[in-house]
């Protein structure tokens, strides 16, 4: 199992007349989470895009616990329970700076190769980097 963490400060645009965190903005944490996660792995986005493989949102899940509010600075936790194939599986804690649990999901996203268009394997390179985790 792979985990990494992240912070995000809400920022007031975030939030509704409610003083809360608008849920559409959740997808972009969600999304901090998964590239920063690739990031700490020494990978990217751009570097599978740079090389045929584009990573897409295939589902994605949400359980809102509590509310966020401006100024909170969000512990982003994100896990990977699985070694990827042709899909890899995102789950996400969302934490307060009070250690309380907020919101919990999960996305899978599907590896396309750009030049067909279709689901491939994960890069081996990736691959390789991720698999100690599962050792």
């Amino acid at each position: 199992m792979y985990i990494s963490e992240t912070t995000i400060r809400v920022r007031y645009a975030e939030t509704d007349r409610m003083g809360y965190v608008y849920y559409g903005n959740y997808a972009q944490y969600l999304e901090v989470g998964r590239v920063e996660s690739l990031r700490q792995l020494e990978t990217s986005y751009k570097e599978m895009e740079d090389n045929g493989v584009m990573l897409p949102v295939y589902t994605y899940s949400i359980n809102y616990l509590k509310p966020a509010y401006y100024d909170d600075l969000l512990r982003i936790k994100t896990i990977i329970k699985k070694l990827p194939t042709a899909k890899i599986t995102f789950d996400y804690e969302i934490y307060n700076q009070k250690n309380e649990l907020l919101t919990t999901a999960t996305t899978s996203l599907v590896f396309i190769n750009t030049t067909s268009n279709k689901p491939c394997q994960a890069p081996k390179s990736f691959i390789e980097k991720i698999k100690v985790f599962f050792e």
